[in-house]
């Protein structure tokens, strides 16, 4: 049974200037163990659709009737949309699943230790004391690599680096031992030997733990040496999901493959960077058909402008939403 199943995700925001459409249809499935990468630009709707999992989105967030999300614990199996308190919420919010956000100064409370924010959120999600939990959270800041915990469970986010502040907030994510890890771009801001430590810990981890983990990143880079499986976002829909050994060889989106031949080449250092041509547009302008249309160098007649592609299987667990796909597949046949 899977751990996480995520079906007709559709997710709209009032604002100003109109409701718009910022996850649209979005379905997938994570194993327990299992590490899938959520890949995209800006703006492409992962981090909504992270936070959708756990219903975090504002309050001016509208669900679609049909959208259902079903965690299936041991014990039990949680069906998030129908959860409306925050009494309801605290089984999964931090409970069975915790995120880690990409900026953990905007996570810790500035005005309060580290450790009593990891204290707090244990009291909260468990039946230890206080003596219990500060035990737990300084046991759990030495198992991500910070030395001296004992002393810096005392100390302010402020008086830490920023490669310790985010092993701090592994730290506090995991001390409650959840089923699902949300990893939102964990490593944007650390420089390249701190990131490679993190992602080993993170592949520690699921080892030790055996749980799901969804990595949230830009960087395909980072998804080939972390996610057994990854799914690629434009515009709030999901266009390619596949092993991720599989996707990033064998590329059948053009926005994949565009994402791909941006990143540096290592055995052509002279070569240069080939960007993806154009900008993702606004939610506000959202186009008809196939959302990447206007960007596409593939584009098929009418057709891209006109339907929204649907799933086609190209290759073993790898399926694409591409017309160029479909027609390919029809003439195959």
């Amino acid at each position: 049974m899977s751990l996480l199943t995520v079906e007709n995700l559709t997710l709209q925001f009032d604002t100003d200037e109109g409701r718009i459409t910022a996850v649209d249809d979005v379905s997938f499935s994570l194993e327990p163990g299992e590490v899938m990468g959520l890949v995209g630009e800006s703006g492409s709707g992962k981090s909504v659709t992270a936070k959708a999992l756990m219903k975090l989105n504002a309050g001016n967030a509208h669900y679609a009737p049909d959208t259902k999300i079903t965690l299936n614990l041991e014990d039990q199996s949680i069906d998030v949309m129908s959860l409306k308190t925050p009494r309801e919420m605290q089984l999964v919010r931090g409970g069975a699943i915790s995120m880690i956000f990409q900026e953990p100064m905007a996570s810790f409370a500035p005005a309060m230790t580290i450790g009593k924010q990891m204290v707090e959120q244990l009291l909260i999600h468990s039946d230890m004391n206080k003596a219990q939990a500060k035990e737990l959270s300084i046991e759990m800041l030495d198992r991500v690599g910070i030395s001296d915990a004992s002393t810096r469970f005392g100390q302010y986010a402020f008086e830490m680096s920023g490669g310790m502040r985010q092993r701090a907030m592994i730290a506090m994510a995991l001390s409650t031992k959840p089923k699902l890890l949300i990893a939102d771009e964990p490593t944007t801001a650390l420089d390249v030997t701190i990131q490679a430590q993190v992602i080993d810990l993170m592949k520690d981890l699921v080892d030790e733990f055996h749980m799901g983990i969804i990595f949230i990143t830009h960087d395909l880079g980072v998804v080939a040496q972390t996610a057994d499986k990854v799914a690629v976002m434009y515009l709030g829909r999901m266009i390619e999901q596949g092993p991720v050994r599989d996707v990033i060889r064998h590329p059948q989106h053009p926005y994949t493959q565009g994402l791909l031949d941006a990143l540096p080449k290592l055995d052509d250092l002279e070569a240069p960077l080939t960007p993806v041509a154009g900008d993702i547009p606004s939610p506000l302008e959202r186009p008809p058909g196939c959302v990447f249309h206007t960007r596409c160098p593939k584009i098929i007649g009418d057709v891209c402008k006109r339907d929204i592609p649907q799933w086609v299987d190209t290759g073993e667990n790898h399926r694409t939403a591409c017309h160029l796909c479909s027609a390919e597949e029809g003439a195959a046949a």
